[in-house]
Parts: C-alpha cells; structure tokens; sequence
C-alpha cells in the first residue's frame, strides 16, 4: 500500500468531527475492556480502507496482528493506540445509546465512501483482523 497523505488529511478531519458529534452524547468509559474483546462481547469492529490508511500513517510499520477475538492494542483495559484509533472504536460504548452509535456510524460510512471516491481509493470495509494483516503488506 502506497501512502496518501491526501486520505490521512481527511480522515483526521473525520475523526475530529466525530469527536465533536459525540462530546455531549458519549458515557465516560469506564475502561472495562469489553469493547476490546470482541469474541467476549460479541461485537466486531469493521474498518474502511481509508482509516487503515490513516493508521498506517501514525503507527509507522509495526502493525500488529489481531489474535484470539481481542484487539492487539489494548494494554490493561486500556487503548494503546487511542489518539489513532478507528471510527468504529471512538463511536462504540458499551454503555452508549445503540440508535444513536447507529446513526451516527451510517454517516461516517458515508463519509469514508466520499473520500475515496474524491481521491479515486477503492472503497473496502473490513473486519479489524483482515486490516491489520492488509496493513502488514
């Protein structure tokens, strides 16, 4: 995978809309773990092409392998990548208002769709897993 800083711009510019959409409708987390464990949750994180772009980005080529249903940055309950982390993880709560978190996931999708077709990026959503290794390549 090639870089583009073109894509990494504007999903920084998503994230940062997100963090604005969910500043007053967002519970505090309370650093459970649950959201990281997906097999344990029965929860799956899905991830644009564009986001793993912007990942790539920030973490440099030491991408790590996801394993046993658990995402490989959670350090203690905790996010190890936070600042970096996908839309999916900054909208999902345990504790939050599932309509809501629908919602609001929709019009992200739609916005990672715009950004690749803007700059001619093929358009994937991916299981957390199959990006990961992707972004090993």
């Amino acid at each position: 995978m090639t870089m583009r800083s073109d894509v990494v711009a504007q999903v920084r510019e998503v994230y940062d809309w997100l963090e604005l959409k969910l500043a007053d409708r967002k519970p505090v987390c309370g650093a459970c773990g649950n959201c990281c464990d997906f097999a344990g949750f029965d929860h799956r994180l899905y991830v644009t092409l564009a986001e793993l772009e912007y990942f790539r980005a920030a973490m440099g080529p030491d991408i790590l392998e996801m394993s046993e249903g658990r995402c490989p940055y959670q350090q203690d309950s905790k996010c190890s990548v936070y600042d970096h982390r996908f839309a999916g993880c900054r909208i999902f709560n345990c504790r939050g208002d599932e309509n809501f978190q629908s919602e609001l996931s929709e019009e992200t999708i739609r916005k990672f769709k715009r950004i690749c077709r803007d700059t001619g990026m093929e358009y994937l959503y991916m299981e957390l897993g199959a990006a990961l290794k992707l972004a090993q390549e």
